[in-house]
C-alpha cells in the first residue's frame, strides 16, 4: 500500500470515486510486465502501469470540460485497460466516458465491479466472433470462472442450449445460473464423446485446437478467449492453416471495453438475465493475495476488491 497523489481528470476524463473493483488475468500484465509469461525475459522489462486493476465501480466526483454523458454524483461501473497508468485498486481512477455505463439500479458496487471486463469478453466471444443464434447448442468449456459464469447466462439470454463444462464441485452452481448440461472434465472429456457443437467458447481452454475443432459439428466455430500462452499461440499460428480445411473456424479475440456493450450489460443486469457469480471479496489492502487466489485458478466466478469500508459504501447507495 503506498499514499499518492489523487489523479486529476482531463479534459476529456471524469474523477471517480472507487468503492469496488476485481481481479482479471490481464492485471498479471499490468504488474509483471509485458512478458509475464517468459520470467527471467519478463524481468528485464518493467511494468509500464503503476496501478493495476482494469475493472472498477464507484461515483463520480468531477468531470472534465468535454463530457457530455455524466456529471458529479452519478453511480457507474466500467473498465479500462490502464493507458495512463492508472487502474482500479486505489481510491480514485481517471476514467473516459466511452468505459464507463451508469450501474446497474439492482447491484451493489461490489457486483458491479465484477462485471466489465469478464462479462464483455463473454459478450463478445458469443455474439460478435461466435455468431451465437437461437437454438444453437452451445459449450462453455471453463464454466466457473470469471467470463464462463456470464457466458453461460449471456448464451441462454440468445436463446441458446448451453452445456457447460466445468469441475465436480462447481456442477450445481453452473446448473442454477442456466446451463442445460453439466459435463465434469474430470471424469469425461468432452471432445472425446462423439457430441458435436455448433459453438464452442474456450474461457479456459486445455484441449488442443485440433481437439476443439472434432468436437465442433459442421458448420461450428471455436473461440478461444482463454487458456494460457500455449493455446493462444496455437490458434494464432494455425488459425491461417485451419482456415481452408473445411467450413469449421477457429476465432481467437482480445475484448475491447467500450460504453455500448457496458449498456447492453446493464439491461440484462437490471431484467434478471445475468447475475454475477462473486467468489471471494478483499479489502484494498489485501489485493496481493486476492490476485494469488485467482491465479491458482480455483476461483469460482469473480474476485472482487472492496475499496472502502462498509458503511461508507451503505452511505452513497
Amino acid at each position: 500500500m503506498r499514499q499518492v497523489a489523487a489523479p486529476e481528470p482531463s479534459d476529456a476524463e471524469v474523477l471517480v470515486k472507487l468503492f469496488a473493483s476485481s481481479v482479471n488475468p490481464l492485471d498479471d500484465f499490468a504488474i509483471r510486465g509485458p512478458l509475464f509469461f517468459v520470467p527471467k525475459l519478463g524481468r528485464l522489462l518493467k511494468p509500464t502501469h503503476k496501478i493495476a486493476g482494469a475493472d472498477y465501480a464507484g461515483i463520480i466526483e468531477s468531470v472534465g470540460r468535454d463530457i457530455k454523458r455524466f456529471r458529479p454524483g452519478d453511480a457507474v461501473f466500467g473498465a479500462s485497460f490502464m493507458g495512463k497508468g492508472q487502474g482500479g485498486f486505489a481510491e480514485y481512477v481517471c476514467a473516459r466516458e466511452d468505459g464507463l455505463a451508469p450501474k446497474p439500479i439492482n447491484l451493489s458496487f461490489e457486483q458491479a465491479a465484477a462485471v466489465p471486463v469478464a462479462a464483455i469478453t463473454a459478450l463478445q466471444g458469443l455474439r460478435d466472433h461466435g455468431r451465437v443464434q437461437p437454438g444453437q447448442n452451445v459449450l462453455i468449456d471453463g464454466a466457473s470462472g470469471g467470463v464462463g459464469t456470464f457466458a453461460i447466462q449471456i448464451a441462454k439470454s440468445f436463446g441458446a442450449n448451453v452445456t457447460a463444462v466445468c469441475s465436480t464441485r462447481n456442477m450445481d452452481r453452473a446448473r442454477a445460473i442456466g446451463a442445460d448440461h453439466v459435463i465434469d472434465y474430470i471424469r469425461d472429456n468432452f471432445t472425446q464423446s462423439g457430441l458435436r457443437y455448433d459453438l464452442i467458447l474456450g474461457a479456459n481452454a486445455h484441449h488442443s485446437i485440433f481437439d476443439y475443432r472434432r468436437a465442433l459439428s459442421e458448420n461450428g466455430t471455436f473461440v478461444l478467449v482463454g487458456g494460457g500462452l500455449a493455446r493462444m499461440l496455437q490458434a494464432m499460428s494455425l488459425k491461417p492453416l485451419l482456415s481452408l480445411i473445411g467450413n469449421k473456424k477457429t476465432r481467437f479475440f482480445i475484448a475491447k471495453i467500450n460504453a455500448a456493450d457496458l449498456l447492453v450489460l446493464k439491461d440484462l443486469l437490471e431484467a434478471g438475465r445475468i447475475v454475477p457469480v462473486i467468489d471471494r471479496q478483499y479489502p484494498l489492502d489485501e489485493v496481493a493475495e486476492a490476485i494469488r487466489y485467482r491465479g491458482e485458478g480455483h476461483a469460482k466466478g469473480k474476485v472482487v476488491i472492496s475499496i472502502r469500508p462498509h458503511q461508507e459504501i451503505q452511505a452513497n447507495l
